[in-house]
């Protein structure tokens, strides 16, 4: 099934829920957010899904926020609810307890980054990488990540990956933590398929409440994380002085 920025395919007790704005590497605009909102939360509803695999079409998993979007949301100029498709799709994300899984290619950047703390296994091809550039941008982290890549990931990897921006690399995700195995080229989505399969197979009662028990001790630092991170963001917004909205409309018009 194929919707608006999304592809959708449903076999074996697995939603394969793919992104689908190839031309600009999957950015995630609003319309992006709410496709991909509407998939998750189709998929917790339905008893025929027992695991979700997320992955990207082309040639990235996902390059994170669309900057031009987020360059008219920080300057006042974005359209109605623009800023809500973050919120909505992490609402979802952080609540969902059925098996979630990710097949990673070519790039993931921001959101395609700290994404993946939230996921609960993934694979990387071998050639994948993985950046979190919210110090270079001059904007708080995303979706936790300010807890979630410490935990996954301990102190320094994570520094290095909040505070210096630096990519991160398959090898480097699995040694961290952050992913469980880098693919060869052009097998990513294929064993990222079969263990969701695998899975699925299980009795679903089972893989729900045994990802619910191991949730269940970290939700309260992720709701604080991210309520600290949102708190950062309203005060960075605010202020003319740190605002980002004219950087980021002056690096798109270069």
């Amino acid at each position: 099934m194929t919707g608006p920025r999304v592809e959708i395919e449903d076999a074996e007790g697995v939603r394969l829920v793919a992104f689908n704005r190839p031309e600009v590497r999957n950015a995630f605009d609003l319309a992006m957010y709410r496709a991909v909102t509407e998939a998750l939360a189709g998929a917790s509803a339905d008893d025929t899904v027992h695991a979700v695999v997320l992955t990207g079409r082309g040639q990235a998993f996902t390059s994170g926020q669309d900057l031009r979007e987020m360059a008219a949301i920080a300057t006042g100029t974005a359209g109605a609810g623009a800023g809500s498709g973050f919120r909505d799709l992490l609402d979802v994300v952080i609540a969902f307890d059925k098996p979630l899984l990710a097949a990673v290619h070519g790039v993931g950047m921001g959101l395609g980054c700290t994404l993946l703390g939230h996921v609960d296994l993934v694979l990387m091809d071998q050639d994948a990488r993985l950046r979190a550039p919210f110090a270079e941008m001059g904007v708080p982290p995303e979706a936790a990540s300010s807890w979630l890549l410490p935990a996954r990931m301990g102190w320094q990897r994570a520094a290095a990956a909040l505070l210096a921006s630096e990519w991160i690399n398959a090898a480097e995700a699995v040694t961290s933590g952050l992913a469980l195995q880098a693919c060869p080229p052009g097998t990513v989505l294929g064993e990222t398929m079969e263990l969701a399969r695998r899975i699925a197979s299980f009795p679903p009662h089972a893989t729900r409440e045994i990802k619910r028990l191991m949730l269940a001790g970290r939700r309260p630092d992720i709701a604080a994380a991210r309520a600290r991170e949102e708190a950062a963001y309203a005060s960075l917004f605010a202020d003319p002085g740190t605002n980002p909205g004219s950087q980021l409309t002056a690096s798109l018009e270069r």
